[in-house]
This record gives structure tokens, C-alpha cells and sequence, in this order.
């Protein structure tokens, strides 16, 4: 298995990511497919941001843009009025905080990062739905989450195909990592975008198969929460899915997930204590019998 980094350093803040972290997701929109993850105002938003980290949340991760499939567009300057309100919030509230501005538009990604105190851009279209993006990534040079999606929220989900899931999402990882390498990006993060342009057995391949992104030498982030793999299969809706969300993000750990996104920090924390205890025991065993 390829060796990845450990560190990333968002603004200053080394990152450690040796013990997997988890990030929270707040999100300031009226319409996200998990009803319990919507705030709106204010005191909401503090509120959500001082109990993640409270709970042990390393991230918190701001979009103001609903992604689910076949969400509704919003416009940029709507999500703008969102996102860059709220965390100049939690900023101001909670100075230490590690921010990342979930956006896959340029211009709100590069206010969030220099006006507001974000620290890192979360894109979910991997630079496809904003040329410029890319270009605000290498000359900000701050850590970038770059998630494969095929299409956009609102057709991704009309019968996604691939020839082999986990290949094609490599090959596409490839060509844009040799890209923001050669211009010095130096922070990157991949996520394979679980539900965005896949169905159900896609997700759960690339799940079975989560260790072979290693490959690329690049920090790996799991995005499972209560999504439709786990509450389709199960019969159940998203505010039934937290059991599932901790058994999936256990599997994804296993498979080498360094970030943790989800929307209830405190069992996610819990799930990586267990599975590094278990992880130290083995390896206790393993020099036992050596």
C-alpha cells in the first residue's frame, strides 16, 4: 500500500491525520436530505459549530448548497450570502476552528478562504463545474478536497454507468492531481464521492474496495453519512440511518480513511476510537507472535 501523507496544513494548523479525524458537516440551506443537519440562524449555527467540536469534530465543513440528487439550483449570490455569513461566524466565535467551504464555485471558495477564514475548499465537482477553480486552488494553495462526481446534482443520478468504478474514478483522479502538482499544490484530498453519479452497488464496490485509492499517496475522505445506500437498503430514511452511517464508516476505515465526513460527530468519534484500539491490538498480537 502506497504511504500517504499525514499532515496537511491548512493555514498554519498541521492537520494529523496519523489517527483518522472527522469533520462536521453544518450546512446553511433549507432543502439538505437530512433534515437534522439544517441551520439557519445564528445561534443555530454556533450552536452546531460549538457542539461538533465539543464532540471531537477536527473540521467543520460549510456549504450552502443543497447536493442531493436533483436538488434545486441555487444561485451564486444566495449561496454566497450563506456561506461566507457563516463562517465569518465561527470564525470569530471559535478562532482555533479548521473550516473547510464546501463550494464548487470559484469566487466563493476564494472569499471564503481570504475574507472569511476558511481554511480549506471542499469541491465536489473536482474542478469540473468551475474552470477557474483550479486556478484559485494553485494560487491560494491551501488544501483541497477534490471529490469525483459524474454529472451535477441535478442529473447525476440518471443512470450512471462506468466500466469499472473504482478504475475510471482513479484514472479520472490521476489526470487532475498530475495537474495541480505540477503547479505546486502541495495539500490534497481525495474523496471518490459516494452517491454522487453512482448507484447503490457502485457505492458499496467502491467501498469494498476503498483501499485501492491508496494508490494515488493522497489523504482519503469518506463521505457516507445517512445516504441513500445505507437507508435504500435498509428500508429506512435518513433520520433512521445513524446505525448504518457508524457501521459504513467503520468499513471505510478499515479500508484506510484518513477523514471522516459526517453529520453526527460524537458516534463518529466513537467508531474511530474502536477501530484504532482494535488496530493497536492487533498489532500488540502480531509482535507477540513475531
Amino acid at each position: 500500500m502506497t504511504t500517504r501523507p499525514k499532515y496537511i496544513n491548512a493555514g498554519g494548523k498541521l492537520l494529523d491525520l496519523t489517527i483518522p479525524k472527522v469533520m462536521g458537516v453544518i450546512n446553511v440551506t433549507p432543502d439538505s436530505f437530512y433534515e437534522g443537519s439544517r441551520v439557519g440562524d445564528e445561534k443555530a449555527i454556533i450552536e452546531a459549530a460549538v457542539s461538533m467540536i465539543s464532540d471531537g469534530a477536527a473540521l467543520l465543513d460549510v456549504g450552502g448548497y443543497s447536493t442531493k440528487p436533483y436538488a434545486a439550483e441555487v444561485t451564486e449570490e444566495e449561496e454566497e450570502r450563506r456561506v461566507l455569513s457563516a463562517i465569518r461566524l465561527i470564525s470569530k466565535e471559535i478562532p482555533d476552528a479548521v473550516i473547510s467551504i464546501d463550494t464548487f464555485r470559484s469566487a466563493i471558495a476564494f472569499k471564503a478562504i481570504t475574507e472569511c477564514g476558511a481554511l480549506i475548499i471542499n469541491d465536489i465537482s473536482g474542478g469540473e463545474a468551475d474552470a477557474n477553480m483550479f486556478n484559485v486552488v494553485r494560487r491560494l494553495n491551501v488544501p483541497y478536497i477534490m471529490m469525483h462526481m459524474q454529472g451535477m446534482p441535478g442529473n447525476m443520478q440518471n443512470n450512471p454507468v462506468y466500466e469499472d468504478v473504482v478504475a475510471d474514478i482513479l484514472k479520472w483522479f490521476g489526470k487532475k492531481i498530475a495537474s495541480l502538482q505540477e503547479d505546486g499544490v502541495k495539500d490534497i484530498i481525495l474523496d471518490p464521492g459516494f452517491g454522487f453519479g453512482k448507484t447503490i452497488k457502485h457505492n458499496f464496490e467502491i467501498l469494498h474496495r476503498f483501499g485501492d485509492f491508496s494508490v494515488a499517496g493522497l489523504p482519503l475522505l469518506a463521505g457516507v453519512s445517512r445516504k441513500s445506500m445505507i437507508w435504500k437498503t435498509l428500508g429506512i430514511t435518513p433520520d433512521e440511518a445513524l446505525n448504518g452511517t457508524s457501521v459504513l464508516n467503520a468499513v471505510a476505515l478499515m479500508g484506510g480513511a484518513d477523514i471522516l465526513r459526517v453529520h453526527d460527530v460524537k458516534e463518529a468519534v466513537q467508531t474511530v476510537r474502536l477501530m484504532e484500539k482494535l488496530k493497536d491490538v492487533n498489532k500488540e498480537i502480531k509482535q507477540e507472535s513475531d
